[in-house]
């Protein structure tokens, strides 16, 4: 028996694992229309992406350009800090009802392939 699969007979014995497994999780929760905190927290994520490394590369460029060096020794961090932000505020609005079940479910298809 190869490492994997045994790695994977392990990860199946714990509780999360074999409840999803004998419940046969699937992905009946995305069938549902999405509640509008829901889009607002997926577009806060987006935005959180947007705000992040690629703003932080144009402070970076737009420093060198206009040779302001605390252009990006401050507003780098204030960006990066505000990408974070960002993102968890979406991940708070759009998360929990749907984060779970995708979890379970990719359990079960993923250890369902290695056993």
């Amino acid at each position: 028996m190869n490492l994997i699969r045994k790695i994977a007979q392990g990860i199946a014995k714990t509780k999360f694992a074999s409840k999803a497994i004998n419940e046969n999780a699937d992905l009946y929760t995305f069938k549902e229309k999405p509640s509008g905190k829901v889009f607002w927290g997926i577009f806060l994520m987006v935005i959180s992406y947007i705000i992040g490394w690629p703003m932080i590369g144009l402070f970076g460029a737009l420093s060198l350009y206009w040779n302001e060096p605390l252009m990006i020794v401050v507003g780098g961090p204030l960006l990066f800090g505000l990408a974070h932000l960002a993102f968890l505020a979406g991940l708070y609005l759009a998360g929990g009802k749907y984060i779970m079940p995708f979890i379970r479910w990719a359990t079960r298809v993923i250890l369902k392939k290695l056993i």
